[in-house]
């Protein structure tokens, strides 16, 4: 469960991240412009250099909101009757959260909730203040409170550091004939929120030749 929870939900919102980047092209000049004046070009990104990377981080962010790897929460059952909303929940009742639905509300996320714009995140923006550490429930793909998924810190530092790394070191090429406007971004709603057409493009270094020594 664990290996299974570590890698599958990684991988998938790298998939997500490197996809929306590829459909918006300014986004990711601007996140490699950031890349590049953090890191440069003649070496590979370190996680020490993560904490520096503010658009990245808001990219980051973004991807979990619309594409949150698990969609549903794991299931909760009510330990006693209560009401929540007005709605009156009995006793046993097994219940879900819609991480996926709450992500993409209006009346959280302003008009615009299905528009890929990390700007949302960055200091001045409309969220600057929201994390997905479970502090803010608008946004919480780890879950919140004491079941919080377990692997938080690991997860999100793994995430940013795949999806930087790939993003820094490579553009991305869209297969003859297909433009970044063309890419198929349906859903496969499963346990895990992955893409219903996997990502197929074409890496291009972008770096001096010296950051792709192995020492």
């Amino acid at each position: 469960n664990l290996f299974v929870a570590g890698t599958d939900t990684t991988s998938t919102i790298v998939e997500w991240s490197l996809a929306e980047l590829i459909r918006h092209p300014a986004i990711l000049k601007q996140a490699q412009a950031e890349l590049d004046a953090v890191v440069g070009r003649g070496r590979l990104l370190s996680e020490s250099d993560l904490p520096r990377l503010t658009f990245f981080n808001a990219v980051i962010k973004e991807t979990f909101r619309l594409h949150p790897s698990t969609p549903l929460s794991l299931p909760r059952m009510a330990a006693a009757e209560c009401e929540v909303a007005g709605y009156r929940i009995p006793k046993g009742s097994e219940l879900l959260v819609n991480v996926w639905g709450i992500a993409r509300d209006p009346a959280l996320w302003g008009p615009d909730p299905l528009e890929f714009r990390p700007a949302r995140f960055l200091p001045g923006g409309s969220h600057a203040d929201v994390d997905v550490k479970g502090g803010d429930f608008g946004l919480i793909p780890f879950g919140a409170g004491r079941r919080i998924c377990a692997g938080l810190s690991w997860g999100l530092r793994m995430v940013t550091l795949a999806s930087a790394t790939l993003v820094h070191a490579f553009d991305w090429e869209m297969p003859a004939g297909q433009t970044p406007d063309e890419l198929d971004m349906e859903e496969a709603f499963t346990l895990l929120l992955q893409r219903a057409v996997p990502l197929m493009v074409h890496p291009v270094p972008r770096l001096l030749p010296l950051a792709y020594e192995i020492a």
